[in-house]
């Protein structure tokens, strides 16, 4: 019961792209987002290590402790620092329902979204997937197959550097573009690599590397423009967008894990990232069609 109550803290992840986007305009707000996740992308390389010495010097509950400690300081910030950044409130909870139409009709918000469920929808499968394929392809050992994934920790903490600086001068569409290219040439070479016989586990996940760096690409810029479509509903939009990316990043790892066996190899895994990748690129071709037709973001 108290575990499920923690994941109230994923409201963090919904109102802090809302924040940036109430901040500052959607170019702006995709450099911004990118600061952030490359920020975020860190936790879940040093947390384990963390964790493991606190584990091994205080015991286990001893986590719990420093949860408890994080969240006091973070809360203090949050109580005495953050201000409302909203200027455009609904009147009520009513009120906000009400406007959810509007997003609906929107064909860039769900260009913006579809095309951040299909980046992580990679992202996703390869999570899901990449243990069996470490344990029973490669015959990895579980503490040998820990390391491997630092590739794609890296490649998207990268990824999440370029958007940051790069954002702002290439523009949203551009930088999904380029980030969804170069993860769709990351699980083409591992195709390849496999295909010609190659046998170590870095033909797998070494060119993760590469999905890594795309997705950090893609997804602050993606997640960017899904707020920016409609200023005034940017939390119901990061909101929205968010349950429709982990609905996809979590039916994709399903998949992944269905279609995978000893026999078939890397495979199965490999194509579905390929094929998530390509609607990605048809995605972001249709967004910037819909933009020449109608305008930049930030145009009336």
């Amino acid at each position: 019961f108290f575990r499920m109550i923690q994941t109230g803290i994923a409201i963090g992840m919904v109102l802090s792209r809302a924040i940036v986007r109430d901040m500052v305009p959607a170019n702006q707000a995709a450099s911004m987002i990118g600061y952030v996740t490359m920020g975020m992308s860190l936790v879940p390389m040093f947390a384990p290590v963390i964790g493991g010495y606190l584990d091994a010097f205080f015991g286990w509950k001893a986590n719990f402790s420093m949860l408890l400690i994080v969240g006091v300081i973070v809360g203090g910030i949050l109580f005495f620092d953050l201000g409302e950044t909203n200027r455009h409130r609904s009147a009520s909870f009513t009120a906000q329902l009400k406007d959810y139409p509007e997003l609906f009709r929107s064909r860039r918000f769900w260009g913006y979204c579809l095309t951040a469920a299909f980046a992580s929808g990679s992202f996703f499968a390869f999570l899901g997937g990449a243990p069996f394929i470490g344990t029973f392809v490669f015959g990895l050992e579980t503490v040998e197959l820990g390391p491997y994934f630092i590739f794609v920790s890296i490649g998207y903490l990268l990824g999440n550097l370029v958007s940051g600086v790069y954002s702002v001068r290439f523009g949203i569409n551009t930088m999904m573009l380029y980030g969804t290219l170069v993860m769709l040439a990351g699980v083409a070479a591992s195709i390849l690599a496999l295909a010609a016989g190659a046998t170590h586990p870095l033909a797998f996940f070494g060119f993760m590397l590469f999905v890594g760096f795309g997705n950090g690409m893609t997804l602050p810029n993606s997640n960017a423009g899904l707020v920016s479509v409609r200023p005034h509903l940017a939390g119901s939009a990061s909101g929205l967008g968010g349950a429709i990316q982990l609905l996809g990043g979590a039916s994709l790892a399903a998949i992944a894990g269905v279609i995978l066996t000893p026999s078939s190899g890397a495979y199965p895994l490999l194509y579905l990232m390929m094929i998530t990748s390509v609607l990605a690129l048809f995605v972001i071709w249709y967004i910037m069609r819909v933009e020449r037709q109608t305008g930049a973001l930030d145009q009336p």
